[in-house]
């Protein structure tokens, strides 16, 4: 029957649930409020770890969903408010009625007012309904545009990483085609929010929409809004569709500035400041980690105050690390880079293997001659080995002994080789002090 579209008998039955979504709505909302909820603060934790790594696929991936989340947290839950409001309404109207602004006795001044402004109890109720089964489906409408701008952003970024960059197209290939595909996806994306944001004024203008139309008709491809089309567009030949999407964007700009406010107490003291000689982020120390959910910092150690004969010092991996050891060893860099989204399908070769680990000493022995560990002056011979932490992150280890290291204040200083300019120099990775006592 849904295929005839025009079958009375469908209409029908499209009129009977309309009438009775709200029940859905609520059942729904509920549901999803419970498991959105559940679900955000895993999400954000992923998002937290994948920036600390430098995971782009993951963090990306988790940012979508965490923005996700927040939108239908917001809007299902100012739904269920304003459908609890409608319900309450429509159970005040079977017990008093209409507003009979005569009982009232009001001056005639208030009366005319408020009969102008306040109107009909009935009206009211039906403008909480239009309210709630609006927001209802806008909540999922304006997943499809985070979507959409996700994916608009993906494409600008493969353009540029295996078209513009590649380096298996010859360089006139690369940027004949490149260049023109970056200028006209950039260009495409800012006419398209244009005509976003004035609500198709771009489809209105006869001569305009001729030059448009080949960017809309792509640009509905890249941001799949074939999907939602006919929902955006019921909601804009409607005045009071039109007017709530005019209203939301603001709205949600607003939030979003509101919820970046915090409270600064000081004007030299901040937790967020990277560990130094003066400082001590709880990000260095993994036994105050294992105590609360910060993030690992780059470089940890074992506690703030070391009673041990022996420093244990990780170094968290980052793909950046990477790209440093192929900038000092370019003999290292293999000729298809195999990090990013892979399968987990893979086939064993022993020959392969016994190459890998033979690259893999040759990997390590780069790493422990790019970075260097001191403590105050004193240089140590770090070795460092692959390993996972106690949070099985992956990253690299070493010990140091401290027979030789007198009681009290130490800084741990490790430090990495840079190339800038032809010249090698020393960057500094992190400074991390600790307290050193002898049992």
């Amino acid at each position: 029957m849904s295929k005839d579209y025009n079958n009375p008998a469908f209409k029908n039955l499209l009129q009977k649930l309309q009438e009775e979504s709200w029940q859905l709505e609520l059942l729904i909302s509920g549901f999803a409020i419970f498991g959105l909820f559940t679900v955000y603060e895993p999400i954000t934790q992923s998002m937290h770890e994948a920036q600390n790594s430098q995971q782009i696929y993951k963090f990306v991936i988790s940012l979508v969903a965490q923005i996700s989340c927040a939108i239908l947290i917001f809007n299902l839950l100012l739904h269920v408010l304003l459908r609890g409001l409608w319900i309450g309404a429509l159970g005040l109207r079977y017990v008093s009625g209409d507003i009979d602004y005569e009982e009232l006795n009001y001056s005639q001044k208030f009366t005319k007012y408020l009969k102008k402004r306040v109107g009909s109890f009935d009206r009211y109720i039906g403008t909480l309904e239009n309210y709630c089964s609006i927001i209802f489906a806008i909540s999922f409408l304006l997943i499809f545009y985070v979507l959409a701008l996700t994916f608009t952003i993906v494409f600008i970024a493969l353009n540029a990483n295996y078209i513009l960059d590649s380096e298996w197209l010859p360089g006139w290939i690369s940027k004949g085609i490149g260049i023109p595909l970056m200028v006209f996806l950039c260009i495409g994306m800012i006419i398209t929010f244009i005509d976003f944001v004035t609500l198709g004024f771009l489809k209105k203008k006869k001569w305009i929409s001729k030059i448009y139309f080949p960017v809309y008709w792509l640009f509905s491809f890249i941001t799949l809004s074939f999907l939602y089309r006919p929902l955006v567009y019921n909601f804009l030949d409607h005045k009071f569709g039109r007017r709530l999407s005019l209203i939301l964007v603001p709205f949600y700009l607003l939030i979003l500035v509101l919820t970046s406010f915090h409270y600064q107490n000081s004007n030299y003291i901040n937790a967020k400041v990277n560990s130094s000689d003066i400082i001590a982020n709880v990000e260095n120390y993994e036994d105050q980690l294992a105590n609360n959910k910060k993030f690992t910092g780059d470089v940890t150690i074992q506690s703030k105050t070391i009673t041990d004969p022996y420093l244990r010092v990780f170094m968290l991996f980052s793909e950046n690390i990477e790209d440093i050891v192929f900038n000092f060893d370019p003999t290292l860099k293999p000729e298809e880079d195999l990090r990013g989204l892979r399968t987990g399908i893979e086939f064993n070769d022993t020959f392969n293997q016994s190459m890998h680990d033979s690259l893999r000493r040759v990997y390590l022995k780069s790493i422990n001659t790019i970075y260097s560990v001191k403590i105050d002056s004193t240089r140590f011979s770090s070795e460092f080995v692959l390993t996972q932490n106690f949070k099985n992150e992956l990253g690299f280890e070493t010990y140091l002994n401290l027979d030789s290291i007198s009681e009290g204040k130490h800084l741990l200083k490790v430090n990495r080789m840079r190339i800038r300019k032809g010249d090698t120099t020393q960057w500094v990775v992190d400074r991390i002090p600790f307290w050193h006592f002898k049992d």
